[in-house]
């Protein structure tokens, strides 16, 4: 298809399955015809991220995942907005993006520098929006001690490194001295594989474990602290004590934090600034072609991979 035009043509496609084992296979499909506001894209490399492996275990009727894309305009939005036909970009669909085609809002939509390859825009998404939109809730970090727990998948990467830039003295809580290796290269002040060595009192904690781990991390925080509850990734309930916060953490503060609220393309854009930049670097963990997706995304369910796992279409690098 030349670069601008409309048409609709076959295309493949990765849907759910239901089986654990192989959760996603190929599908054929039409390619999606852009709603005035979207731009088509041809897609190079999109990343998977854990929560969506989750939603594969028992997939809605219809579920088609796929929120992070890089790739080509090859049609600009009909009404004007967003990059012009021919455009490298990122983008943050609402989904069916693992697909050779998406439709993309152009409100969620920014074009790449030249120096930012698609796999490293792919891993930046969800898990970089999330973790400027974490730091944005922390407030003003510079000289603060921070408490991140689950550090070491895409957003713990993203955050520590936003926040260190920031001024933030951070306590990452990583399960391996690999993982911790990285977090500490980023700018950690300290790493920790037990919830129990990481020395408090703490201004913020940023919680997204769950289960044992929140009263744990909660108890950490000093006096009328911040405790931002942003995962469950153990998918394990937690449990909280009324009388516990009368040993540390009096008066403390308890947020619930959802990255998603479209638009996403200012975020987007400070993401790809700082990396063209060299002042964010995607963690990027895996790197294979789409009909290797089905293994990936097991990788990524088992917590084989660190960082993000971006698979490619085409060969892109």
């Amino acid at each position: 298809m030349e670069e601008g035009a409309a048409c609709i043509a076959d295309m493949k496609r990765l849907t759910p399955t239901g089986d654990p084992a192989r959760p996603v296979e190929f599908q054929a499909d039409s390619q999606p015809p852009p709603a005035p506001g979207e731009a088509l894209i041809r897609v190079e490399a999109f990343s998977v991220n854990r929560g969506e492996t989750f939603l594969l275990e028992d997939p809605a009727l219809g579920l088609r995942p796929g929120k992070d894309v890089a790739g080509l305009v090859v049609q600009a939005a009909a009404d004007g907005s967003g990059p012009p036909a021919g455009a490298r970009v990122v983008g943050h669909p609402p989904a069916a993006g693992w697909a050779e085609y998406a439709a993309v809002p152009t409100h969620s939509l920014v074009a790449l520098q030249e120096s930012v390859g698609a796999v490293a825009a792919a891993g930046l998404p969800l898990a970089g929006i999330t973790a400027l939109r974490l730091l944005r809730a922390a407030g003003a970090v510079a000289g603060r001690r921070l408490l991140l727990t689950g550090a070491s998948g895409g957003v713990g990467h993203y955050f520590t490194e936003l926040a260190a830039g920031a001024g933030a003295e951070i306590t990452a809580v990583t399960a391996t001295p690999e993982r911790g290796a990285r977090l500490a290269e980023l700018g950690a002040a300290h790493v920790v594989h037990d919830l129990a060595d990481a020395a408090g009192p703490f201004d913020v904690v940023l919680e997204s474990t769950g289960g044992a781990a929140l009263p744990a991390a909660l108890a950490r925080l000093r006096p009328e602290g911040t405790l931002i509850w942003f995962g469950q990734a153990s998918r394990q309930s937690a449990t909280l004590d009324f009388f516990s916060f009368f040993d540390g953490p009096q008066n403390a503060r308890l947020r619930h934090f959802h990255y998603a609220r479209a638009p996403y393309g200012a975020d987007l854009e400070t993401l790809v600034r700082l990396v063209a930049a060299g002042r964010l670097h995607p963690e990027i963990g895996r790197v294979a072609d789409w009909s290797d997706a089905a293994a990936v995304i097991v990788d990524l369910r088992e917590r084989r991979i660190r960082g993000k796992a971006v698979l490619t279409i085409g060969g892109s690098r």
